[in-house]
């Protein structure tokens, strides 16, 4: 049984920072790329950053480039999303996802990845 919880959300001022955690149970976690997508309404999630099970490659949305950074730690079963110079666009509940496949790609494509956390929400005032 996969479990994933999220952590790290909660209100900042723009121009902040905020480190998004995901703890991962199970095993194999090593095998899987992981992913953060984020929904606010409309109702569609939008990938926001994806790395590799290697953890050598990572690919973001175009709108957080240069100020989000999604790494992983293998020893500890936890992918990171790091947050710097925040926006209310950036206002969403932030969900933490494991592929489908084993040695899967990372790629923007929800219905690829399998398991997902409840969510943590994240607001950023202006």
């Amino acid at each position: 049984q996969v479990q994933l919880v999220e952590s790290g959300g909660g209100l900042v001022q723009a121009g902040g920072s905020l480190r998004l955690s995901c703890a991962a149970s199970g095993r194999a976690f090593s095998l899987y790329a992981m992913a953060w997508f984020r929904q606010a309404p409309p109702p569609a999630r939008e990938l926001v950053a994806a790395i590799t099970w290697r953890g050598d490659s990572t690919i973001q949305a175009d709108s957080v480039k240069g100020r989000f950074t999604i790494s992983s730690d293998n020893t500890k079963n936890t992918v990171y999303l790091q947050m710097n110079s925040l926006t209310p666009e950036d206002t969403a509940i932030y969900y933490c996802a494991r592929a489908r496949r084993i040695y899967g790609t990372a790629n923007a494509n929800a219905p690829d990845y399998e398991y997902w956390g409840q969510g943590t929400q994240v607001t950023v005032s202006s």
